[in-house]
């Protein structure tokens, strides 16, 4: 993709990060929990690749930054997970078709139901027939091609920050994170997607020591480093251990984030929050919600966002369409203004970094992957004034950049630490850093057989312990039980297993039950603690 004629005055770096907490629960035959894999592989994985392959095959060039993290690859890759998937698919179908018989005598409704029927069955196809189950591997594939790039993250998705009171409790978290990638993808992650885009002083340290040549981070980040650069967040600086750190453009994402001003918010768009399974009849809907009768989403949503209270239109798919069509041009035409704006005080030309959480297309917002594919096409046409990039396609070209030490922060509330560190949570912390005291010293001994396992093992329930995830759901007020005994029962079953290992008395059968049950990295070795 070459600048025509000097018509180009600034880069558009769109990035996706794709993750969901590790929740694998073989121990029951219908996970709660689970759904939110399978709702983002048809809500968004599954669309996304399709958004992505449909460029490639109508020879539409593009460039996409995603990040992988390793507990949703892992999930992706999990046999159980992808039998029960199919499952999910399955009984997603038997729903469609007793939508379009209920709903036959409304017209409006039953074209909605139709559409669910085509759409469900488009999915299953692509998952079953095209990726063979493996969405990992199509993945993979478009960053053979050279249009996406994916990126390494941290082990469990880890509070980074805080976790780094420990040194080797944040090392084994980016070892591990980018030696899974390395195992999945064949080669060395360039990139490397903090968790919480959450950054401290001395981070990037740990991260060049695993070869990683860039991150991403929150606005201010980039703003309040020190020295202050001069160009803001529209260009990268080096920190003092050379990697790259990009900072976040507060315009752009507002126009697809905020929940005032963002796109996913316009009256045309379908609603979320409004469900058949939470409208209809439990006799009806009751074989399709959880078997204990609890009522959660099915994906059919016929209602459109139309504007606040209860009363809500029907859904029109054509003018959703239409309205996703005129939000990608307005998209690029404004970041064509900033960009021209931005070039005239520059020294070089601007990159427009835009970070988003993957679910936001399609799961959040039902239009995301048609907002994609219409702004990549458009970017595509004719003379443009941006073009897309990847990180390492910008570093590439523009290789020259301000040194600086960037302030601590976060995408999260307030933009710092509050959000996983707080009264709500912070009981967590003494624990988790007493662990990871724990597995240091664990990781500096010589072990073999049982004990070697227990070991692994225990640096498996202490990463999962570790997961932002946790303390985070604790502090927004939602699943804190669930939350809440994630980290107290990976935590006990790590206690045990350190016990049970220096005192000879492993039980054998106890802990092979515990690896089945915890099954993440498989090739995990204890002295990645060390």
């Amino acid at each position: 993709m070459k600048d025509e004629a000097g018509s180009q005055e600034g880069y558009l770096a769109l990035v996706l990060h794709a993750h969901l907490p590790y929740v694998r629960h073989p121990e029951y035959e219908d996970s709660l929990e689970e759904n939110w894999l399978y709702e983002a592989i048809t809500d968004t994985y599954i669309p996304l690749l399709l958004v992505l392959d449909g460029l490639v095959q109508d020879g539409v060039d593009f460039r996409l930054t995603l990040s992988l993290t390793p507990t949703l690859s892992s999930m992706l890759l999990d046999p159980l997970l992808q039998s029960r998937y199919e499952r999910r698919l399955e009984n997603l179908q038997d729903l469609s078709e007793k939508e379009m018989e209920r709903t036959r005598s409304q017209p409006a409704m039953n074209t909605l139901a139709r559409m669910y029927h085509q759409l469900h069955g488009r999915i299953r196809d692509a998952y079953v027939h095209h990726y063979r189950k493996d969405l990992v591997k199509a993945f993979g594939r478009l960053q053979a091609l050279g249009k996406l790039e994916i990126i390494a993250s941290a082990a469990t998705h880890g509070y980074l920050p805080v976790l780094s009171i420990d040194p080797s409790a944040a090392r084994a978290q980016i070892r591990v994170g980018v030696d899974h990638h390395h195992r999945l993808f064949g080669q060395p992650p360039k990139g490397f997607w903090l968790p919480e885009c959450a950054y401290a002083p001395g981070l990037d340290g740990l991260l060049e020591e695993q070869g990683i040549r860039f991150t991403i981070l929150e606005t201010h980040g980039i703003t309040r480093a020190s020295p202050q650069p001069g160009n803001g967040v529209y260009a990268p600086v080096y920190c003092p251990s050379g990697v790259a750190a990009f900072g976040r453009d507060p315009e752009s994402s507002k126009q697809v984030w905020s929940s005032i001003e963002g796109y996913p918010g316009d009256y045309d768009y379908r609603e979320f929050y409004r469900d058949i399974g939470y409208d209809l009849d439990v006799d009806y809907i009751g074989p399709h919600i959880h078997r204990d009768g609890i009522r959660i989403d099915t994906g059919f949503k016929y209602h459109r966002v139309t504007g606040k209270g209860d009363q809500k239109d029907l859904y029109d798919p054509k003018r959703a369409r239409q309205k996703a069509d005129l939000h990608a041009e307005d998209f690029v035409a404004r970041r064509e203004a900033q960009a021209s704006h931005i070039a005239s005080v520059m020294n070089r030309k601007p990159v427009i970094v835009a970070p988003f959480d993957a679910e936001l297309f399609g799961h959040w917002w039902f239009e995301g992957p048609i907002w994609l594919d219409r702004l990549f096409r458009r970017l595509a046409s004719g003379r443009r004034k941006i073009r897309p990039v990847t990180l390492s396609q910008y570093l590439n070209e523009c290789p020259t950049h301000e040194v600086a030490t960037p302030c601590m922060s976060s995408w999260g509330d307030k933009g710092f630490n509050e959000v996983w560190l707080n009264r709500s949570n912070d009981w967590i912390y003494p624990h988790l850093h007493w662990a990871a005291r724990q597995m240091e010293a664990r990781g500096k001994r010589e072990a073999e057989g049982l004990t070697k396992r227990a070991f692994d093992q225990a640096g498996r329930e202490l990463l999962l312990a570790q997961a932002s995830d946790w303390a985070f759901m604790i502090n927004s007020g939602t699943m804190v039980e669930y939350a809440s005994q994630r980290t107290r029962g990976h935590l006990s079953r790590l206690q045990k297993l350190l016990a049970d290992a220096d005192e000879g008395t492993i039980d054998e059968e106890w802990l092979l039950s515990v690896e089945r049950q915890d099954n993440i990295f498989p090739d995990l070795d204890y002295r990645s603690f060390a």
